[in-house]
């Protein structure tokens, strides 16, 4: 990871600088939006609602605490992570965008302005103890909150005296984190960079821990899904607009950038890709707002629900096309899906595996490495695969989809890799 140092905004490059305005930008507008959507006290507590619920798998914060406030608690958690990069003077990277826009997207259904921060102050502490600038763990620290809803259902959760609730979220979320940066580096090689989202990987396996911890005491909640409708005759315009923008800007900022991209699109994605380093902010904005209405074409014409739980996987969708994804490897993996939906007794309609296929794209470098036909069958393995993890961690891995894809990729590309080998001799 490269940093510039404590620089701050104001001494930032001017590069760097209009990367953190892209950014808080981004922030600015989700919050700008959900206080367009309703009134000020009503949006408060609608916060109140979202900061007090236990956030497991699937809760959209639009249907807890109403569009205005889902949009503004996205929206300042967005704005504080990135002043946190802008304080620590981290250079604005692929990576950096992938994990802001992650956050951002998880932050619609089941990350908050108060369950994120005990999964940071593990990580933070795990710096401490290993005598290492927090610096060198912010990415983890920032994915690592996929773990956010162990904190809110033992704080929130059981009814426990309030001061037991409290230590136990804290000490649960603050301990989680801790373990995340030695065990994300170990498990990278389990699936060999082809899975996008590797602290996914990670925090299924430490949610898993956690989960059977809990199940042994009695401590753990049914599963259940709250998923709001109605919205899309709205948010599928304006995700589209949005996204429409992204390329405008791009190439607004560089046109020379536009030959670039079919040296981008013929990369693989495999991690470390990091699409900024290698092709320049422009050329990868065009390519984050491509696979966003791709993405966004595909939830339309499938007839999928534009609601916090899907805004979180179109925004990770373009987050990610910062650092892996293109439009080229994340096609094959819906068909892959969309395959699933003519043999198996799901519908693409479904909320969860409306989830599925937005956040299987994790998988696009198999696509990108191996080609279509192992992206497709990727996709359609992954369809199964994730409906079945999440019994594990019971939901308290917002991440499932990278967790099932670390449990594909670790499987399916020795076998690849073995077939093509004898493909070659």
């Amino acid at each position: 990871m490269k940093a510039t140092g404590k620089i701050g905004f104001e001494k930032a490059p001017v590069g760097e600088r209009g990367k953190l305005i892209f950014l808080f930008s981004f922030g600015a507008a989700l919050c700008l939006f959900g206080f367009s959507q309703a009134p000020v006290p009503e949006i408060i507590g609608g916060l109140k609602r979202i900061l007090t619920e236990p956030d497991y798998l699937i809760s959209d914060y639009m249907s807890v605490g109403g569009t205005g406030a889902a949009f503004v608690n996205s929206g300042l958690v967005t704005v504080l992570f990135t002043s946190m990069l802008a304080f620590l003077g981290v250079h604005i990277r692929g990576i950096s965008i992938a994990s802001i826009f992650t956050v951002a997207g998880f932050s619609f259904f089941g990350k908050n302005l108060l369950n994120v921060w005990f999964i940071l102050a593990g990580v933070w502490l795990y710096a401490r103890v290993q005598k290492e600038p927090f610096l060198k763990f912010i990415y983890i620290a920032f994915f690592g909150t996929a773990l956010s809803p162990i904190v809110s259902q033992l704080m929130f959760g059981f009814h426990f005296p309030p001061y037991i609730r409290i230590f136990l979220g804290a000490a649960a979320g603050i301990s989680a984190g801790f373990l995340l940066p030695p065990l994300a580096a170990a498990f990278l090689s389990v699936h060999h960079g082809y899975n996008l989202y590797n602290v996914g990987f990670t925090a299924g396996m430490v949610g898993t821990l956690y989960v059977s911890v809990f199940k042994s005491h009695g401590f753990i909640a049914e599963s259940r899904v709250i998923w709001s409708t109605g919205h899309n005759a709205m948010l599928a315009p304006l995700c589209a607009a949005f996204f429409l923008l992204f390329i405008i800007t791009g190439i607004f900022l560089d046109r020379e950038s536009i030959p670039s991209l079919r040296s981008l699109w013929r990369n693989s994605g495999r991690l470390i890709a990091d699409f900024v380093d290698m092709f320049d902010f422009p050329a990868t904005l065009i390519n984050m707002g491509a696979s966003g209405l791709l993405a966004t074409g595909y939830l339309y014409f499938s007839g999928g629900d534009f609601n916090g739980p899907t805004l979180g996987g179109l925004l990770t969708i373009a987050g990610f096309s910062a650092m892996g994804k293109t439009p080229v490897n994340i096609t094959p993996i819906l068909l892959g899906v969309m395959l699933g939906s003519v043999t198996k007794t799901w519908s693409l309609t479904d909320p969860p595996i409306q989830l599925a296929a937005l956040f299987s794209t994790t998988l696009a470098p198999i696509a990108g490495e191996f080609g279509w036909m192992a992206g497709v069958l990727a996709g359609y393995i992954h369809s199964s695969v994730v409906l079945n993890v999440g019994v594990l961690h019971a939901g308290f891995n917002l991440y499932n989809n990278g967790f099932a894809g670390g449990m594909v990729a670790a499987i399916l590309v020795p076998l690849l890799e073995a077939f093509r080998g004898r493909e070659k001799r």
